[in-house]
C-alpha cells in the first residue's frame, strides 16, 4: 500500500513539474525532485526513466551527483522570485507579519539557489 501511495504521489508531482516547466508561476525543479524521491521508493522503472528523461534528466542528475543548479535556472528562479517580492507580495491583502515571513522564504529561496555551485 505504501509504494502504491508513492507511486500515485510521484504521478501527482511530476505531473506538476510538467506543468511547472510550462508555466511561470509554478516551479519545476521541486516537483520534479519530489517525482524522483517518491519513485525510489516505490517504482525503479519510473525512476530510471525520469532520471534518463532528455528534457528533465541532466538537470536532476547534476543536482543529485554534485548539488548543481543550471546557470540559466538560476537567473529564471531570480527573476520569479523578484517579481513575486515586488508585483505580488504588496498587493497582498493580508497581516503585514504574514507578507514578513513570505518575504523572508523567499529571501532564504534564493540565497540557497545562489550559494549552490553552477557547474563543476
Amino acid at each position: 500500500m505504501k509504494k502504491f501511495i508513492l507511486q500515485i504521489l510521484g504521478h501527482f508531482f511530476l505531473g506538476l513539474g510538467i506543468i511547472g516547466a510550462m508555466l511561470p508561476i509554478l516551479p519545476t525543479t521541486p516537483f520534479l525532485l519530489l517525482a524522483v524521491f517518491c519513485y525510489s521508493k516505490s517504482n525503479l522503472k519510473l525512476h530510471a526513466w525520469l532520471m534518463k528523461n532528455r528534457y528533465f534528466g541532466p538537470a536532476l542528475e547534476k543536482w543529485f551527483e554534485h548539488g548543481i543548479i543550471n546557470f540559466k535556472g538560476k537567473i529564471f528562479a531570480s527573476i520569479m522570485i523578484g517579481f513575486v517580492l515586488v508585483i505580488k507580495i504588496p498587493k497582498i491583502e493580508t497581516l503585514m507579519i504574514i507578507k514578513i515571513i513570505l518575504v523572508l522564504i523567499l529571501i532564504s529561496l534564493i540565497t540557497f539557489i545562489w550559494t549552490r555551485p553552477s557547474e563543476k
